[in-house]
């Protein structure tokens, strides 16, 4: 795992124990503004708002006693196909590790934080959930309140119920389907990351297939099924589109769909089983 020292800048590779880290949950500019690993560390783009928005977040970090950060644009290397799937697979755990989560609001004031693009993108679910403390932060860097306290505004925008939010119950005491609704009308630039974004909250890794596109989150929903005896993966909407569903020989009287948008808060668990052929 690489992290950014928040006093020199400087990435370095952790392995073993990690020490106390804050991680940044943000949306990315576009890719010239943002910085990868190799810019990064060869100190390129300096100017741009990607390399602004690490500084400002090291800085916060720093004044808030962490020796270390992770921003998920610098701190993989993704010419690495190993190293991108490890990171994948294991970033819902690096979300949980850290100390604290900094969430940069980019695009709205304070005011207007029920707004932001951000509580609707695939990523940041698992970056909202998995953190004990997550504090929000506008575009101008002013602390907007933390996620315990926002709890009932949250559950309006995103259905996450406010016992998830303040941690009182674990994901284990919710089903299947209850967290596929919670990312139903979000939604990710690669259509494969529909799925990628949820294996940490079903506690699932699977390899990268970047290219397959919908067929990734048929895989998910496969690799579900294996693992967990609940028949509530069957509860999407009814109005959904079939004509884009698989049936999986595998598995008899079994339907896979093409996203998580089938899931609504309302749906409820069919009585039959439907077959596309």
């Amino acid at each position: 795992m690489w992290l950014i020292n928040t006093s020199t800048h400087r990435l370095t590779e952790v392995f073993g124990q990690v020490p106390r880290f804050a991680i940044l949950s943000h949306r990315w500019y576009p890719h010239e503004q943002e910085v990868s690993f190799k810019e990064y560390r060869k100190s390129l783009k300096m100017h741009s708002l990607g390399h602004q928005k690490i500084s400002q977040f090291c800085a916060l970090a720093q004044r808030n006693g962490f020796e270390w950060a992770w921003v998920d644009t610098c701190c993989v290397d993704k010419r690495s196909s190993a190293e991108l799937s490890e990171a994948i697979n294991r970033m819902y755990s690096w979300y949980e590790q850290a100390e604290v989560c900094y969430a940069f609001l980019g695009d709205v004031q304070s005011i207007d934080w029920k707004k932001s693009d951000w509580w609707h993108r695939g990523w940041t679910l698992q970056e909202l959930i998995a953190p004990q403390r997550v504090f929000f932060f506008d575009r101008d860097c002013q602390e907007i309140s933390n996620k315990k306290s926002m709890a009932d505004g949250i559950e309006n925008i995103s259905g996450i119920p406010v016992a998830i939010l303040r941690h009182e119950k674990p994901l284990t005491a919710w089903t299947v389907a209850q967290k596929m609704a919670w990312a139903a009308r979000r939604s990710t630039t690669r259509i494969e990351d529909r799925a990628y974004s949820l294996l940490g909250l079903f506690k699932i890794n699977m390899p990268l297939l970047y290219g397959e596109g919908r067929n990734a989150f048929q895989r998910l929903q496969i690799a579900i099924l294996q693992k967990y005896p609940d028949e509530s993966i069957f509860a999407w909407h009814n109005g959904v589109d079939q004509s884009r569903s698989v049936l999986i020989q595998e598995l008899p009287c079994t339907i896979v769909l093409a996203s998580p948008a089938a899931f609504t808060t309302g749906s409820k668990v069919s009585s039959s089983c439907f077959l596309v052929s």
